[in-house]
């Protein structure tokens, strides 16, 4: 039987720590070759203004493993035209040994957790043991996504939000101050705490190199396009770059625009996160100053995060059941 959960039951069946630990499992399998993950395709929609995005992947992870699909598209004008959200997406989890489709999962709320888990991820391996203060720069739904997951792997006590809109921010007070000490503040502000996440979509820099901490550590997770762009060249070009993954990375993560320039070259990367997660690589070390970590998201964080979603419904009986194949 195939299950279908729609977005209220992927966040029911993703307890954050677990999704967390899921999404280090698959870093890990992909660094030690246990993945297999093709490119990201693209279907480019100039006729629609959008286009549509498919990301397969399989993952052999330490005690499990399991095969995915994510189609999603970016439909920018979607709002304004039909009223839609700009992103969708549905997960086809499978089992990998037989092929069998085992569920098809809302898409869009899948990604929001899996993006905030590797973040936690990044911070678990490249922050301050004690980092205590997180900053946010957009106030969106990742916002909190990131929030959530970090406070997982860090004692999180203050939290400063900073966002161009201050609707947007003062929302993220009222929803979050029953949980942590948290306040509006500015953009230097927030790269001042030990750990910082950028969430927006923009193409001009909007954080400089002398608002960051000395040893603040910085997850990247905007850019997701050729020519988004969050943090300065100079902030980039004196950290330690880790990255989700090099073809991604150097085509549409926060050092596509330097990378593209010469402003930075493969020797600046450190690592990919996959290599840190297995020690393959040192994380922070007592040396280590500021560190970024440039997220573009991959499929494999998809398939991890879809796991923990599948098992759990299937054992708290979450979601529709109906037979696809008849057999």
């Amino acid at each position: 039987m195939l299950r279908l959960l729609d977005s209220e039951s992927v966040r029911a069946c993703a307890p954050t720590p677990a999704v967390v630990r899921a999404v280090e499992d698959a870093f890990a399998a992909a660094d030690r070759g246990d993945v297999v993950m093709p490119s990201k395709s693209y279907v480019d929609l100039e006729r629609y203004d959008g286009d549509f995005r498919a990301m397969p992947a399989y993952v052999d992870g330490e005690t499990w493993d399991a095969a995915g699909l994510k189609w999603v598209n970016s439909h920018p004008y979607n709002p304004e035209r039909f009223d839609l959200p700009t992103v969708m997406g549905i997960m086809i989890y499978t089992d990998a040994k037989t092929a069998r489709p085992l569920s098809i999962l809302d898409g869009s709320e899948l990604t929001r957790l899996r993006t905030g888990a590797a973040a936690a991820v990044a911070t678990d391996h490249l922050a301050l043991s004690d980092a205590r203060s997180l900053g946010l720069v957009g106030a969106g739904a990742q916002s909190y996504a990131q929030l959530e997951a970090i406070a997982t792997v860090r004692a999180i006590e203050e939290v400063v939000v900073a966002d161009a809109d201050p609707e947007a921010a003062e929302a993220f007070v009222e929803t979050t101050r029953d949980r942590v000490d948290v306040r509006v503040g500015t953009i230097a502000e927030a790269a001042a705490c030990d750990v910082l996440s950028t969430t927006t979509p923009v193409d001009e820099p909007i954080v400089p190199h002398d608002a960051v901490g000395d040893q603040t550590h910085v997850n990247a997770m905007g850019a997701d396009a050729a020519g988004k762009h969050e943090l300065t060249d100079a902030l980039l070009t004196d950290a330690r770059i880790v990255i989700d993954d090099y073809d991604q990375c150097v085509h549409s993560g926060e050092i596509n625009v330097p990378y593209a320039h010469d402003v930075l070259t493969d020797e600046d990367i450190h690592a990919e996160l996959g290599a840190v997660v297995t020690g393959t690589t040192p994380g922070r070390t007592t040396e280590t100053g500021t560190t970024v970590f440039d997220s573009t998201g991959l499929a494999i964080q998809d398939v991890a995060a879809a796991h923990v979603v599948y098992e759990a419904a299937v054992k708290d009986d979450v979601g529709i059941e109906f037979d696809l194949l008849g057999v």
